[in-house]
C-alpha cells in the first residue's frame, strides 16, 4: 500500500492531503504553520498522518510540496546581500527600470528601492554587439577590480548580467568564472542561466530576484529533504513551481525564479481541477487563507498564464499563473487610523498568536473574529481540531474597536467584514477590467480556510450568480500540489521575421529547446513517462514595441508552414484587440516551449443524485443586517449528492466554515462540491 501526500504551507495553517493508490481513500488535516522554525510543521504532520490515519511515514511514496519562502523573501526584504556587475555604461538597469509609477493615481507614488542599490553595481568592460559578436573583449582587470569593491561593500552573492548576453552567453560565463577563481565563497548568478530574455531590464530583475532567494530556499529545501528521511518518508520530495507544475526539490535550489509562487499556483491547479469535475469551466479562483486572499481565472477548465507577475513590488519574468493577491485574509487585523476610520489589513494575527478567537494570547481583533462574534465561526472546532474556538474572546478584541466607535460589538464586526469584502471587490475589479472579463460568466470556486465564510458576500459584490465550494476547501492548494504534472518552460530568443527564410532558425531552435525538454523530464527528474511538448512563440508586428503569444501546432513547424505560423499570430492578435493585420509583417522575438510528464492523479467518481431537503443539525442565531437571524446548521460530512437547503444557514467542517447569507441556495453535486446559486433579482 502507498500513499501520495501534497503539502501547501501557508502563514497560518500548514496542509496536507493524502492518496491512498490502492483504495482511493482520501485524508486530509490542519497543523499550525511554524514560521520560527520552518519544517517543523511537515514533520509534525507527517506525524499526524500516523497518528490519526495510519499513514506510516516509508508509505509515502510520492510527496509534493508547496512553499511560500522564495516570495516571503522577497516581500521581507530578507534575501542576501548581492552585487550586480554590469556592463560599463549600463550600471543604471535597476535604477531605471521600465519608468513606471506604481499607482498612477497617486500623485505622491513612489518607485521601489532596487533589491540591490546602485552603490553595490559594479561596471565590467566588455561588449556584445545586438547580434551576440564581439565589440571589445571582457577586461579582467575591470572584473578583478569589481570583485574588490563587492568585498568592501560585504557582498554576499553577485548577479552576472550583461548586455546582449541572450545573444551570447559567453562573456557572462567569462565574468562567473573568474568570480569562482578568485572568490569561490562568493555564489554567482548568471542571468542567462537563470531566464536567457531580450530585454536587459526584464532579464535583469529575473536574475536578481532568483539570486536574492536562492541561499534561503536551498537551505530549505535542504532541511526539508533532512527532516523526510529522519522522519523515514522514502519519497524525494518535490517542489510545485510558478508555472503549476512540480520538479524535484534538488532542482529547486539552483532553479529558485522557477519556483518564486510555488504556493500560490496549487491552489489555481486545484481550482481548475474543481471547474473541470463540477462543470463551471469558466470560474474565478478565489483562494483566502490567514493572510490573502489570491484570484485568478480559469479558462474552459484551464488557468490563465503570464510573464511580469508580481512578486511583492517586483516583476519576475517567467511564466507563472497569473494570480493576485490581496492583503485580506482570515488573520487580517482591524484597526482604525488617525482620522478614525476603520481599516482591516494588510497585516495579519499568523499564525502565532492567529486571532484572538484561537485562545493563543492574540488580542487584536482579526477578520475571523469578526466571523465568531456574528454567530457563524465557533459552532465546532478549526483546523482538523487544531483550535478551539474562544468566541468570548473574539467579542473582548472586537469590542476595544466597538469602544472607540461608538458602536455595538456585532455592528462593528459586521462593518469589519463588509470594509474587508469592499477591499476584494475593488482588486476583483480591476483584474477583471484588465482581462476584459465578464465576473457574471463565471463561478467563484472558493477555498482556503476564510473562502467559504467570504466567498458568498463577494459573490453578491460582483453579481456572481454561482459559488462552488470543494469538499476539502480548506487543503485544496494541497491536492492542487498533489495533481500537478512535471512541467518545465524553455526560451530561445531568435529575433526573426517570420518567412521562409527564417524557417531553418526556427526549426533548428525547437530542436535545441525540445532536446532541452527532454533531457530535463529523463535525466534531471528521472521521468520515464509519456511526454507532451507545447509550442509557442513570442511574436509581433513589425513596429511594435511589445510581443504576444500564439501556440503553434507541432507538424506545422515540422513542415515549415510560414502561413500556419503566421495565421496563429493573427488569430491571437485577433482574440486579445480584436482585430488582425494580415497583411502587415510579422515578427518572432522567442521561441517557447513547455515539456510535460504526466503524474499520477486520484480519480474521483461521481455519485447518483438523491434530491431532497437536507436535514439540518439544529438551529443557531447570527447577526446579519443589523439584527439577530434564526440560521439552519449544517455539519458538510453529512450532507450528500442531491440534497438542498437555502440561506441563511451555516455549514460546518473541520478546515472551514460556509456562511450562507439570506437569498442563496444550495446543493451538493455528484461529486460532494456544494453549488451555491443567488436567487434572481438578488444585489
Amino acid at each position: 500500500m502507498s500513499y501520495r501526500v501534497g503539502v501547501d504551507i501557508g502563514g497560518t495553517f500548514t496542509d496536507f492531503f493524502a492518496f491512498n493508490d490502492s483504495t482511493l481513500e482520501t485524508h486530509a488535516l490542519k497543523v499550525p504553520s511554524r514560521p520560527d522554525k520552518p519544517g517543523a510543521e511537515v514533520l509534525e504532520g507527517v506525524r499526524q498522518l500516523e497518528e490519526r490515519f495510519g499513514i506510516a511515514p516509508s508509505e509515502i511514496a510520492y510527496f509534493s510540496h508547496g512553499t511560500t519562502v522564495g516570495v516571503n523573501t522577497v516581500i521581507q526584504r530578507k534575501g542576501i546581500r548581492l552585487c550586480h556587475f554590469a556592463t560599463e555604461g549600463f550600471v543604471d538597469v535597476l535604477e531605471v527600470a521600465r519608468l513606471r509609477t506604481p499607482d498612477v493615481y497617486d500623485l505622491l507614488s513612489q518607485r521601489p528601492a532596487p533589491l540591490i542599490p546602485k552603490e553595490r553595481v559594479f561596471p565590467i568592460r566588455g561588449r556584445l554587439l545586438s547580434d551576440g559578436s564581439e565589440e571589445q573583449a571582457v577586461d579582467r582587470a575591470s572584473v578583478e577590480a569589481a570583485i574588490e569593491d563587492a568585498r568592501a561593500v560585504d557582498a554576499e552573492g553577485i548577479v552576472v548580467s550583461l548586455i546582449n548576453a541572450y545573444r551570447n552567453p559567453t562573456h557572462e560565463q567569462q565574468v562567473a568564472g573568474i568570480v569562482r577563481e578568485l572568490a569561490p565563497d562568493l555564489p554567482v548568478f548568471c542571468s542567462t542561466d537563470v531566464w536567457s530574455i531580450i530585454r536587459e531590464y526584464e532579464r535583469t530583475i529575473t536574475a536578481v530576484i532568483h539570486g536574492y532567494v536562492q541561499p534561503r530556499v536551498s537551505h530549505y529545501l535542504t532541511s526539508l529533504q533532512e527532516a523526510l528521511r529522519e522522519a523515514g518518508v522514502p519519497a524525494e520530495p518535490l517542489i510545485t513551481k510558478s508555472n503549476g507544475g512540480v520538479m524535484s526539490a534538488e532542482l529547486g535550489k539552483t532553479a529558485c525564479a522557477q519556483m518564486i509562487m510555488s504556493g500560490t499556483a496549487s491552489g489555481v491547479i486545484g481550482a481548475s481541477h474543481i471547474a473541470t469535475l463540477s462543470g463551471y469551466r469558466d470560474a474565478i479562483s478565489f483562494d483566502v487563507g490567514g493572510t490573502s486572499a489570491d484570484v485568478a481565472f480559469i479558462a474552459d477548465g484551464r488557468p490563465q498564464y503570464g510573464i511580469g507577475e508580481m512578486i511583492g513590488e517586483f516583476p519576475i519574468y517567467i511564466p507563472t499563473v497569473s494570480v493576485t493577491s490581496i492583503g485580506a485574509g482570515g488573520g487580517s487585523i482591524a484597526w482604525i487610523d488617525d482620522i478614525g476610520v476603520l481599516k482591516v489589513g494588510p497585516e495579519s494575527a499568523g499564525a502565532d498568536p492567529g486571532p484572538a478567537c484561537y485562545g493563543k494570547g492574540g488580542t487584536r481583533p482579526a477578520l475571523t473574529d469578526a466571523f465568531a462574534v456574528l454567530g457563524y465561526v465557533g459552532q465546532t472546532d478549526l483546523g482538523y481540531n487544531a483550535v478551539q474556538v474562544d468566541v468570548e474572546a473574539a467579542r473582548r478584541a472586537v469590542g476595544t474597536l466597538a469602544e472607540r466607535l461608538e458602536r455595538s460589538v456585532e455592528d462593528t464586526a459586521e462593518a469589519m467584514i463588509k470594509i474587508a469584502v469592499s477591499g476584494m471587490y475593488l482588486e476583483v475589479s480591476k483584474l477583471v477590467s484588465s482581462y476584459g472579463v465578464d465576473p457574471r460568466d463565471n463561478a467563484l470556486i472558493a477555498f482556503g480556510g476564510a473562502g467559504p465564510m467570504t466567498a458568498c458576500f463577494l459573490a453578491e459584490e460582483l453579481n456572481i450568480d454561482t459559488v462552488v465550494i470543494p469538499t476539502t476547501p480548506g487543503v485544496l492548494s494541497a491536492m492542487g500540489g498533489l495533481i500537478a504534472d512535471l512541467k518545465n518552460d524553455f526560451v530561445r530568443t531568435i529575433y526573426a521575421p517570420v518567412h521562409a527564410e527564417a524557417i531553418p532558425a526556427i526549426q533548428d531552435g525547437f530542436a535545441a529547446l525540445k532536446a532541452e525538454g527532454e533531457r530535463w523530464l529523463r535525466e534531471e527528474q528521472d521521468y520515464d513517462g509519456p511526454v507532451t511538448y507545447l509550442y509557442s512563440g513570442d511574436m509581433r508586428y513589425q513596429g511594435q514595441s511589445f510581443e504576444i503569444e500564439a501556440f503553434f501546432e507541432p507538424e506545422a513547424i515540422t513542415a515549415g508552414d510560414v502561413g500556419a505560423l503566421e495565421e496563429a499570430f493573427h488569430a491571437a492578435h485577433e482574440q486579445i484587440y480584436t482585430h488582425a493585420d494580415r497583411d502587415a509583417p510579422v515578427q518572432i522575438i522567442n521561441l517557447r516551449l513547455v515539456a510535460l510528464g504526466q503524474s499520477p492523479k486520484p480519480t474521483f467518481e461521481a455519485q447518483a443524485l438523491n434530491p431532497g431537503p437536507a436535514i439540518p443539525e439544529g438551529e443557531i442565531m447570527v447577526h446579519a443586517g443589523g439584527t439577530g437571524v434564526a440560521a439552519a446548521l449544517f455539519r458538510r460530512e453529512n450532507l450528500r449528492p442531491g440534497q438542498t437547503f437555502s440561506g441563511p444557514a451555516v455549514v460546518s467542517q473541520s478546515d472551514t466554515t460556509l456562511c450562507l447569507p439570506a437569498g442563496f441556495g444550495a446543493s451538493v453535486d455528484g461529486y460532494g462540491h456544494l453549488i451555491l446559486t443567488r436567487s434572481k433579482g438578488e444585489g
